[in-house]
């Protein structure tokens, strides 16, 4: 007996606040692998890296077997991007640069089977290499997939409040850099006029009882103050961050320890 979809990160943030996770750039699957046992969630980034469908269906392979939940975050707003993720076996996705609420409904329909949505029907992973098929199928689908939309432009701000109405999304996610490139401050996410926006998005998801994220940075004392703000989860940086921020401390102590004995 197979289990039905459920919507696993959503059931994620009910249970286990805060969900944390990190953004996926590298093209090599035991990086996933790795950090499923640290994770809640990998977000595995084809807007912005050299990812094929191959590379993420392997990433998302990773995840299986684990409490992981594997999201990606495609190039842009568009069926066409959006149907063969789902169709590989990711849990959801995340829609970028999203500006109104007809936005994030095109982005939800591009999500959902008929007649909830216009997703044409191929899911070769997800419906276990055709062992799960039909009716119930198609509506566990529905119910199980994540789909967080991007409010990364000063018109998505003004027209939050919309946007977090739109049924069928799971959740939003702030985007900061490109944020303060709409306000006017490109490259200064922590400009006042960037965190007052920011601020605006957050109390509008809680005036709803709505999930919102952010990707900040991975400084802990950072996260620390957009958990204490009401964000439900964080994304810590990427890969190759984290990979240089720990190089890079571990390089930093033992040239301090050498500096001393040379003294």
């Amino acid at each position: 007996m197979i289990a039905k979809p459920n919507n696993r990160f959503a059931n994620r943030l009910r249970q286990k606040p805060p969900c944390l996770g990190t953004c996926i750039t590298f093209t090599d699957p035991t990086v996933t692998e790795a950090l499923c046992s640290i994770f809640d969630f990998v977000w595995i980034d084809m807007e912005h890296n050299a990812l094929t469908l191959e590379t993420v269906q392997a990433h998302i392979m990773a995840t299986k077997g684990s409490e992981t939940i594997p999201l990606v975050r495609v190039p842009w707003n568009d069926p066409v991007l959006i149907k063969p993720i789902l169709d590989i076996g990711a849990a959801g996705v995340i829609v970028p640069l999203i500006r109104t609420a007809d936005d994030a409904q095109r982005a939800v329909a591009a999500c959902l089977y008929p007649p909830d949505g216009i997703r044409g029907f191929g899911p070769r992973r997800p419906s276990n290499y055709g062992q799960l098929f039909g009716p119930d199928f198609c509506h566990a689908a529905n119910d199980g997939v994540t789909i967080i939309v991007q409010i990364e432009h000063l018109e998505a701000v003004n027209n939050i409040d919309a946007i977090v109405a739109i049924p069928g999304l799971t959740s939003i996610l702030v985007g900061p850099n490109d944020l303060s490139g709409s306000m006017g401050h490109m490259g200064e996410p922590r400009h006042p006029e960037v965190l007052q926006a920011i601020d605006k998005v957050i109390a509008s998801a809680r005036r709803k009882d709505f999930p919102v994220g952010i990707a900040f940075g991975d400084d802990p004392e950072d996260q620390i103050q957009w958990l204490d703000k009401g964000v439900n989860w964080l994304a810590l940086g990427a890969d190759f961050s984290l990979l240089l921020k720990a190089s890079a401390e571990i390089a930093r102590q033992l040239r301090k320890h050498g500096d001393r004995r040379l003294q």
